[in-house]
């Protein structure tokens, strides 16, 4: 099972470089994969339809109880056989229906098939939810195509809120149903039901999901609008698959839940309400699309109805017409298709005499509506007899009859739009739109007389269907009648009857409308679901307005306030003990906190912005110092080279800001209140660090931590941890990382005059050359970048030779930080701090002149290091982020011995490397107090031309701009 699932996803990713060799056979390889699954499930059936089960488990995350658990059991398999049977004659239908675009539409039907066999095969309430949502996002990818249709695009976020909505409220019924039960396995589930309260409210919701999911009144309205879909995505998602998920569900969950209240009342009421009113809205439909669309949401009330009625009868006849429904709605949807194609339309008030014209698709189309109308010798008749059956003389309904009556009406009119449905498209005297309509290929119709063909075997051959069916009905009690039996005689029963008379009342139904009368107009779903997502924009407009008011500090205050109210909250209301910790381990510490906490206050009371940063630095400072003295030189570096990299970055960014906070009595009345939320927010760190230090019960794992470090090789614990023993939590960290500094970039950008279109982050561009011949130009690069009186040649000079020193440095902090203080974030830290000073002292075209590679690539590159590095003993049989030990004896070196998460530890540096040349290449500017470049210098984020090649800078090879914008004139000159 699993390597159908695998089967389905590899061809779905490989079929779209596949369709320009294939061309239009792209749909028969395609289909092999639901053929392969027919065949699978064909080999399974007899074991499963003697009551056996196959299964199958693939262990995720073991330790936490996590496995995707697949099971085939007489239910699944026969959504199997619907989801891969439709699937593979709707993929071999495409091949003369679609003419652009095939490998995409092949691969999203492909990976929608694996989906809906993963979620009929699922055994796990959450695995289930995964592939629930994984149609949904199918089903929106199909019905949108590329988005170029303002109809298409309305109509599948119409879907996607709706199934989405109500897969959210299904998930927290499968929550609660889980916790009720005690385990989220479906069989466990089945085994032995919950009971209770709880129970109640987890039917409740999972029902909401499975309506929504199942287009039941009134969330019905998505499904219409998906109309707009290429006719074989209709036919497959929204007429035999995806639709009838909500319908599995209930039929899965039904022998375990429907006598929970409200189970019962809530799928009798809502699936036969939809069945009549979808059914009469059939009628108005003059779209054959959007009248078979109608039809489909009233069979689906039927299906809903019969299969969580929780009877035996009810579910052997919800089975029989779960698999009728199959064929003869895709076979309709697929004739449509064809009509469409032939004629260009599928309005039935000009479609006239195709009959005549296309004689074979008539018959097979009218072969369908037959069964869907419920006639024998078809399936369609044989579900019919069985569900009058089970709602007149279920032994859980017996004596309510509006059950049964409401069947009936359903019924009736149910036969009524599928005459109207064969008569409009194949009926009356040859038109002009049949003398024009072209003859379709056999290849074309081959699939709809497939399907019309299934309903007719299957409802003759009458012992294999009840074999197929029988099965999952027999998971109920027979009843006192005894167990109900498939045929296409019982005799002459009420049944036979009351199924013959509403044919009957169908065609009068269908004679006498006509033009002699109209029927009424139902509530328009569609116009209240615009209305709603109107008032919900609205809604997020006004709230906007109130609570976006354009201010970092409001929002800061806003967010410090909630940090301190809800955790603070909690925390009160729990009063744990704080125990009795020491105040002070050095006589230092006393001088250092005195010392940091005057720091935090003159922040607050400061006017100028520059004396604030520098204030929030001393802070922190001060507190590498106490990692310092309480003997933790690992952390006080880090600490050290952070907090210096924030002060470079955040002054390059108050370079473009007012000197001076705002003035008045306005900053003067906030600022009580921001330094309250900062206060608060200091106290509630505290005491969470004391409640939780003195909560603690187990030993402490820095204990194991030291014991187990030398199996690392190392002999610093705290570099063991960052690379071996928390590896995935530095791979999560570095990737924080990334995305923030790529994020940061984006909105630095944002509005920026003369910003490139593309936001590359080159770290450089082409400076100009010197000759010795042609003094014309300073001695160093981007020297003209910053007026003369503000340039420090000491500072220059004294950079350019210490910048190998502190490269040097960086990397033997990197490589010792194994043995001792360091690793490759601190070596990280201090490398980008070169590459600041140098870019301090010699602008963009200096730092262009050191750095030749763009920072993404960089950072990227050290990200994907770490990632391999990680996944790379999986290769051996091993663990992922697991490192060895390697002992080399190269000649004249003797013995070299280093640990693979060396080579993780190179994938930080460089990502940390990458981060700050990216964030210089954001927040730098132009070194000059006006932010223009001086006379014959480079242009600066003021504007400048720009190249056509990415990033702004020429591709030379002579250097690249270290903020990406501000490039040559066209002319290659200077200004």
């Amino acid at each position: 099972m699993l390597f159908l699932l695998a089967a389905h996803a590899g061809l779905a990713v490989v079929i779209p470089w596949w369709q320009r060799r294939l061309g239009r056979a792209v749909w028969p390889v395609a289909a092999l994969v639901p053929l392969a699954v027919v065949v699978w499930a064909a080999t399974r059936a007899p074991r499963v339809l003697d009551g056996g089960e196959y299964r199958e488990t693939l262990s995720w995350a073991p330790s936490l109880g996590l496995t995707v658990g697949l099971r085939l059991d007489a239910l699944a398999l026969l959504m199997l056989w619907i989801v891969a049977g439709v699937g593979a004659l709707v993929l071999l239908y495409c091949r003369y229906y679609v003419e652009h675009d095939a490998g995409r539409l092949a691969a999203t039907l492909l990976a929608f098939a694996g989906a809906m066999t993963g979620l009929v095969l699922s055994d796990n309430l959450f695995v289930l939810y995964v592939f629930w949502e994984l149609t949904t996002v199918a089903s929106f990818l199909l019905i949108a195509e590329r988005g170029e249709a303002a109809e298409q695009r309305r109509a599948a976020r119409q879907a996607l809120l709706v199934t989405t909505g109500g897969g959210l409220v299904m998930l927290l019924g499968f929550l609660v149903l889980g916790q009720a039960a005690g385990t989220y396995s479906l069989s466990g589930i089945l085994a032995d039901p919950p009971r209770g309260t709880a129970v109640s409210v987890a039917v409740v919701l999972v029902l909401i999901g499975a309506f929504a999911k199942s287009a039941q009144m009134p969330l019905h309205g998505w499904l219409p609008a998906a109309m707009v879909a290429p006719t074989p995505v209709s036919a497959y998602l929204h007429a035999a698959a995806m639709v009838k998920a909500g319908v599995y569900l209930v039929a899965r969950l039904a022998p375990a839940l429907a006598d929970v209240p409200p189970w019962r009342p809530a799928v009798l009421v809502v699936g036969l309400v939809t069945l009549v009113l979808a059914a009469w809205r059939a009628l108005r439909a003059t779209d054959l699309k959007m009248l078979l669309a109608y039809g489909t949401v009233s069979e689906l009330g039927m299906l809903t109805a019969l299969l969580g009625a929780g009877t035996r009868t009810a579910a052997l006849a919800g089975a029989v017409m779960l698999l009728a429904h199959a064929a003869f709605k895709s076979a309709l949807f697929l004739s449509v298709g064809v009509l469409d194609r032939a004629t260009g339309t599928r309005d039935l008030r000009e479609l006239s005499g195709l009959g005549r014209r296309m004689p074979v698709l008539c018959a097979v189309a009218t072969v369908a509506a037959a069964s869907m109308a419920g006639l024998p010798p078809l399936l369609g008749f044989l579900g019919k007899e069985a569900a009058v059956e089970a709602f007149l003389h279920g032994t859980e309904l017996d004596g309510h009859l509006w059950p049964t009556a409401a069947l009936l009406l359903g019924s009736l009119l149910t036969v009524a739009y599928g005459a109207r449905f064969v008569q409009g498209a194949f009926g009356g005297p040859p038109g002009e739109v049949a003398a024009r309509a072209r003859r379709p290929a056999p290849g074309f119709v081959a699939p709809v007389a497939v399907l019309s063909a299934a309903s007719l075997v299957l409802g003759v051959w009458y012992a294999g269907t009840a074999a197929l069916t029988t099965a999952y009905a027999d998971a109920y009690p027979p009843g006192p009648h005894g167990p109900y039996e498939l045929s296409l005689w019982h005799g002459f029963t009420a049944v036979l009857g009351l199924s013959a008379l509403s044919v009957l009342l169908g065609l009068l139904l269908h004679l006498v409308k006509g033009r002699r009368w109209r029927l009424p107009r139902l509530p328009d779903v569609q116009r209240a679901f615009d209305r709603s997502v109107a008032a919900v924009d609205r809604l997020a407009v006004v709230l906007t307005g109130r609570t976006q008011v354009g201010s970092l500090p409001v929002y800061m205050t806003v967010l410090l306030a909630t940090v301190v109210a809800v955790p603070g909250a909690a925390l009160a209301a729990a009063a744990p003990p704080t125990g009795s910790p020491r105040w002070w381990w050095s006589p230092s510490e006393p001088f250092l906190a005195v010392m940091m906490l005057t720091a935090a206050a003159a922040v607050v009371v400061t006017r100028h912005r520059l004396t604030g940063i520098l204030l929030c630095g001393v802070a922190g400072y001060g507190v590498a110092v106490v990692f310092l003295v309480r003997g933790a030189p690992d952390l006080a570096l880090t600490q050290f080279l952070v907090e210096t990299m924030t002060l470079v970055v955040v002054v390059l960014v108050l370079r473009r800001m007012p000197s001076r906070f705002d003035p008045g009595r306005a900053l003067a009345r906030t600022r009580a209140v921001r330094a309250a939320a900062a206060g608060a927010v200091g106290v509630l760190v505290t005491f969470l660090a004391l409640a939780t230090s003195s909560a603690r019960t187990a030993p402490a794992i820095s204990a194991e931590y030291v014991r187990r470090t030398p199996e690392t090789g190392a002999h610093n614990i705290v570099n063991a941890i960052i690379v071996d023993f928390r590896a995935l939590d530095t791979l999560g960290e570095i990737s924080v990382i990334l995305v923030a500094a790529v994020g940061v970039a984006s909105l630095v950008r944002v509005g920026v005059p003369g910003a490139v279109r593309d936001t590359g982050d080159r770290v450089g561009r082409p400076f100009p050359t010197a000759h010795w011949d042609e003094p014309v130009e300073t001695w160093l690069p981007g020297a003209r970048e910053r007026a003369g009186g503000e340039r420090s040649v000491l500072l220059e000079v004294a950079t350019r030779l210490l910048f190998p020193s502190i490269l040097l440095l960086s990397l033997y902090l990197l490589f010792s930080g194994h043995y001792g203080p360091g690793g490759g974030f601190s070596g990280g830290l201090v490398a980008g701090q070169a590459f600041v000073l140098r870019y301090l002292v010699g602008g963009r075209a200096d730092l262009g002149a050191a750095v030749r590679v763009r920072a993404s690539v960089i950072a990227g590159s050290g990200l994907m290091l770490a990632a391999v590095v990680g996944l790379l003993p999986l290769a051996f049989g091993g663990v992922p982020l697991e490192s060895t030990v390697v002992t080399l004896h190269p000649p004249l070196l003797g013995e070299v011995k280093f640990a693979t998460s060396l080579f993780f530890d190179i994938g930080v540096y460089l990502l940390v490397v990458g981060v700050t040349l990216r964030l210089l290449s954001a927040v730098g500017v132009s070194l000059d107090a006006a932010g223009a470049p001086a006379d014959g210098g480079d242009d600066g984020d003021d504007g400048g031309d720009e190249d056509d090649d990415e990033g702004g800078g020429d591709d030379d090879g002579n250097g690249r701009d270290a903020v990406g914008n501000g490039n040559r004139d066209k002319e290659g000159g200077r200004r």
